[in-house]
């Protein structure tokens, strides 16, 4: 054959050869080979991606990397990131970049032979952004991110984490949303719609009821349909109707006897079937047991890969273990996700998002989410100096650890917050703090994703506090430090307040108070802590949870008055740990190993207490405010909820406004009532009215009750409350279906 021919047929080939982006993904996928069909549904481990800690003891199944047989297969192209895909150069196929994670993208912010920094925004964390109640406030942090991602060179943001806070002491609740999972699930459908409005994709995880660390990689949780599909399934079922994330990331935990990411009728009946799914589906990092049965589940893509899973896939194609056709199946879920891709769109990746600008979107969301528990009218605090207690205040935190952290630039300290809004400190007592952090973290590891060193409350003289109590006012920060990979304790200094924190605020509220002095206190937690009988010696308690690297300008800007407090709670604070339902089984359900039985069912939270009459310290769904609101003329108009909502008070002010539903049907193990809308409110100028109208979802009928043959609405006469919190039913209204 003479060479231009050869040379003529050689291009006619490669020219007939589809490429991703041009041509069908059937097309694609059937040129594909089955190395490179495998190559596709497994990521390429990189040195970079560490594996996440887990309990002493725990079986941590297949090929973590850090054993003798893992090796690296890449590196990260975007040094940091969490993980990438395999390229297929032939097929136009690139391998896309993942990063973490919910409170902003984490990459890493030097990198070799390169002066350039490449530093991400800080934004507040879950429970804050839940907070707000405000879905545009968070389709606004969400774009935000999202266009950090796009501008990094990642593809897809691991996030948002949308688990049901069951409990208090869940180590991540800090990333989750609600106790609630309609408030989870529009939260999160607004963060969905936000990142990817950048074309880039998000992964939303951990799918499902990854309510806890402890033995989270093998955890068995045995959980009744019923609370599956109302409580732990619904938001989900939001999320993907709303804003159809690109992935969906399956949770290392069992369900009742199955791994999530083994479990057909989670991932396929559910998710894809009867949901209408249309992303792909990954495992959560190193969630690994059995890839045959991942792949036959629909857990499309294994994350961030291994060899032995390469070759175990390899095997059980080749053996008939392993239909091609399933393997076809799940490569076809991810071309057709990565065909989106900036990458395959050829984006040209310049580093240059506007952080000043994200800043300030950061800093406007956290004061949104902030929430005032208790204020005997010490707030807004008008006098100008301020002894400033707590390390807290002087070493804020911004978010947790672990997939939650974020390579910031800088983070704002309360004490310069403070400053920036007119107020003097007691030099004193803040130089006292400084050096004492100083030193003290000097004996630490330094700061990093997975570890966040705190130093142990400084012990603060009565001297100390007598001297300080010159000032017109005292500020408590009290903080706690949580993250993935382990869960909180009932102890002191965790979920109870330590014996030094308690002494703090009983010396330094006597002294102040002996003077006139209001004592403030600023709390500084991604989940609830116990505050039974703090609000009986302090003047005010602001939760700022964990509000961003704008941390202590966002609470300058609550305490002066700034921006008036509209944050209301998306979780119940209890008076005591074990009027939780949940606490009796947490972690592991007494006598069994490696299980936990959600015995509670669908009495979590809100449910659980409006139902047994027990009270909480602050319910779900309240906050105070600098303002007051008055509820009128509530009704229902065809499938609308209206009411009218006025300011009464003397300053601008943002109300939310909460919808709740009594079911008919008088079942006891139901519960009263139930979350069904909400909306917040413009900012009201005094006297103002604002008319709140919002039509009952369409995406799930929140009216509908799971039973045996499936979601029902049961005939009957509904009553819905316009309500300022799920323990403050205002209005009332029903309606007969």
């Amino acid at each position: 054959m003479k060479t231009d021919v050869l040379i003529a047929m050689i291009l006619m080939a490669v020219s007939c050869t589809p490429k991703l982006g041009d041509s069908p993904v059937e097309k694609i996928v059937g040129q594909m080979s089955v190395d490179e069909k495998v190559r596709t549904v497994v990521g390429t481990f990189t040195q970079t991606a560490t594996p996440p800690p887990v309990a002493p003891g725990v079986n941590n199944r297949a090929d973590y990397p850090g054993s003798k047989e893992a090796t690296a297969l890449s590196k990260n192209q975007v040094p940091g990131a969490a993980g990438d895909g395999f390229p297929i150069e032939r097929l136009g196929i690139p391998a896309i970049v993942y990063a973490d994670g919910p409170a902003g993208l984490r990459i890493d912010p030097r990198r070799e032979n390169d002066s350039t920094t490449y530093y991400c925004t800080a934004f507040p964390g879950g429970t804050l952004l839940s907070s707000t109640w405000d879905t545009e406030i968070v389709k606004e942090v969400g774009a935000a991110i999202g266009d950090e991602v796009l501008r990094y060179g990642v593809d897809v943001l691991l996030a948002p984490g949308m688990n049901i806070q069951r409990n208090p002491l869940t180590g991540r609740n800090f990333e989750y949303y609600s106790e609630d999972p309609l408030l989870s699930g529009l939260t999160a459908a607004a963060y969905v719609n936000g990142v990817q409005s950048n074309g880039v994709g998000t992964s939303v995880k951990h799918f499902a009821a990854n309510n806890q660390e402890l033995y989270r990689n093998g955890i068995n949780e045995i959980i009744s349909e019923r609370a599956l599909r109302e409580l732990y399934l619904r938001g989900f079922e939001l999320v993907t109707k709303l804003a159809q994330p690109w992935t969906v990331m399956s949770s290392y935990n069992k369900i009742n006897g199955t791994y999530a990411s083994e479990n057909k009728w989670l991932l396929t009946d559910i998710l894809r079937d009867e949901w209408g799914y249309q992303g792909f589906i990954m495992t959560d990092w190193f969630g690994a047991d059995d890839p045959v049965l991942q792949m036959e589940a629909g857990n499309d893509l294994l994350m961030p890969g291994t060899p032995n899973q390469i070759e175990e896939l390899k095997e059980a194609v080749a053996s008939g273990r392993l239909s091609e056709d399933v393997l076809d199946r799940n490569v076809k879920h991810i071309l057709e996700v990565l065909a989106k891709t900036p990458r395959v769109k050829g984006y040209a990746y310049k580093n240059d998002p506007d952080l000043f600008a994200h800043a300030i979107i950061s800093l406007n969301a956290a004061t949104e989410g902030m929430v005032l528990l208790h204020n005997n009218g010490a707030l807004p605090l008008e006098t100008k100096t301020v002894a400033l207690f707590g390390n807290y205040g002087y070493d804020i935190q911004p978010g947790g650890s672990g997939s939650g952290y974020v390579n910031r630039a800088y983070k704002i300290n309360l004490d310069k917050g403070l400053a920036g809004a007119g107020y003097t400190l007691d030099k004193d007592l803040a130089a006292a703090y400084k050096n004492y952090i100083a030193e003290e973290k000097a004996k630490l590891p330094e700061e990093y994703f997975w570890v966040i060193p705190t130093v142990e409350e400084m012990s603060v003289s009565n001297e100390m506090i007598r001297s300080a109590s010159s000032s017109d006012a005292a500020i408590i920060t009290i903080g706690r430090m949580s993250g993935e990979g382990g869960d909180r304790s009932e102890a002191k200094g965790d979920y109870l307040l330590s014996d030094q924190e308690q002494s703090l605020v009983k010396r330094v509220s006597k002294e102040f108070h002996s003077k006139g002095k209001p004592v403030i206190v600023v709390l500084n937690i991604g989940a609830p802590v116990e505050l039974t009988g703090l609000e009986n010696q302090v003047d005010a308690i602001l939760l700022a949870w964990l509000p961003g690297q704008e941390a202590g300008s966002a609470i300058a800007d609550i305490v002066s008055g700034t921006v008036n407090p509209s944050g209301k709670l998306p979780v119940s604070f209890a008076k005591n740990y074990h009027d939780i339902p949940s606490s009796k089984n947490f972690g592991l359900s007494s006598g069994e190993i490696n299980t936990v039985r959600y015995e509670e069912d669908l009495m979590v939270g809100y449910r659980y207490f409006t139902t047994a009459g027990v009270k909480p310290l602050y319910p779900f769904g309240f906050g105070l405010s600098y303002t007051t609101f008055e509820y009128s003329d509530f009704r229902i108009e065809d499938n609308t909820l209206c009411v009218k909502v006025k300011n009464t008070g003397l300053r601008p002010g943002r109300e939310v406004v909460q919808f709740y539903v009594e079911k008919p049907g008088g079942d006891s193990t139901r519960p009263k009532y139930e979350l069904c809308a909400f909306s917040k409110t413009k900012l009201l100028s005094p006297g103002e009215t604002a008319d709140v109208m919002v039509k009952l979802e369409t995406a799930i009928n929140p009216l509908e009750q799971w039973t045996d043959s499936g979601w029902s609405l049961v005939p009957g006469t509904y009553r819905f409350w316009a309500a300022a919190s799920s323990e403050n039913l205002i209005l009332n209204t029903n309606k007969t279906y």
